[in-house]
């Protein structure tokens, strides 16, 4: 296995760079990874595909306006922050921009919130401590942190959040759940089918391809994430009936199969928080997710690896070489899968 077996040629115009109009609208490619078998229709039909004893998993995370203008202390020259993890109230991981940004050097963030950086941790990656916990300036100060290939500004923040979202932390929208509305939700819900939440935040590392030639020699991101007894119970429950467990993203899917090894005796999922360093790779063996929806994945990265895991590598590429064909649109603000 190669990282290069899983690339792909995508024309630049197949990367959306505008959410749709209602979120629902969005196109939905529904992939049977038994046969291979391909069918395209529209996102909010999802609800023909899912049956009364299914559980549907949501990831809750908020993004966090995580993208900071500063100045250098002295000098005054301008400097970017990006926030990446909360390490202590006022302590964060990060990634700055700009030049001469060593331990021990200041910023200015706005008129009071200061900023020095403590270490450097390779690259662009930095330990800064903030004068104050940089949480509560953030809705005045920051801005969302699209991916590096959408370069069209938000017309608003919401644009890039999921319409259930709850918990702050992340750098980076779990994108296949951009998809629903509330009112899509409620219609799930009344046909019976279990809406569930977990949490994982995401960080920018998701967006990164595999760089090693293996990809087993890459070192996978640690996310935090986290799923409560209840919802565990509620899994355990719906799973024990036959109903399938289907995972919004591949968030969700990192969050529930680590939920469930932890206890390795059997194929229960236990309740957890705290991080995860899963690396889904083809040969992965599933034992919570029965059914993936997701966005369709930058080549070479960690998120294409794992969907060729699920469903095949060769499926999975002939399947994104079909969706280009068909005009899907691909990323964080494009269209989605159903793979079943």
């Amino acid at each position: 296995m190669r990282t290069s077996d899983f690339d792909y040629t995508l024309p630049p115009e197949c990367i959306a760079q505008r959410p749709v109009r209602p979120r629902d609208s969005s196109r939905l490619l529904i992939l049977d990874r038994a046969s291979g078998e391909i069918q395209h229709r529209i996102f909010h039909d999802i609800t023909d595909e899912l049956n009364p004893t299914d559980v549907l998993v949501l990831n809750e995370t908020r993004v966090i306006p995580a993208r900071l203008e500063a100045r250098k202390v002295p000098g005054g020259g301008k400097a970017e922050v990006l926030l990446l993890k909360r390490m202590a109230p006022m302590i964060w991981e990060a990634l700055v921009g700009g030049k001469g940004l060593r331990p021990g050097r200041s910023l200015m963030l706005g008129d009071s919130l200061e900023a020095e950086i403590l270490e450097d941790l390779g690259r662009s990656k930095r330990l800064i401590r903030f004068s104050q916990p940089v949480s509560e300036e953030l809705d005045e100060l920051g801005e969302m942190p699209l991916p590096p290939y959408i370069h069209t500004p938000l017309q608003s923040r919401d644009e890039y959040q999921t319409t259930f979202a709850r918990f702050p932390g992340s750098a980076a929208a779990p994108t296949a759940g951009l998809h629903f509305t509330p009112s899509l939700l409620t219609r799930i819900e009344a046909k019976g089918i279990g809406v569930l939440k977990v949490t994982l935040h995401v960080g920018l590392d998701t967006f990164l391809p595999v760089s090693e030639e293996d990809p087993e020699d890459h070192t996978i991101h640690t996310e935090w994430c986290s799923i409560s007894a209840e919802t565990v119970e509620c899994i355990n429950e719906a799973r024990s009936r036959g109903g399938r467990l289907i995972a919004v993203g591949t968030t969700s899917v990192r969050t529930l199969e680590t939920a469930v090894r932890i206890q390795p005796e059997d194929d229960h999922l236990a309740p957890y928080d705290g991080p995860t360093s899963l690396f889904i790779l083809p040969g992965f063996t599933f034992k919570a997710v029965d059914a993936i929806i997701t966005n369709f994945h930058l080549p070479r990265s960690t998120l294409i690896m794992m969907v060729s895991a699920f469903a095949g590598r060769e499926t999975i590429l002939s399947t994104y070489a079909e969706a280009v064909r068909s005009g899907y649109r691909f990323y964080s603000f494009g269209d989605a899968m159903f793979i079943r």
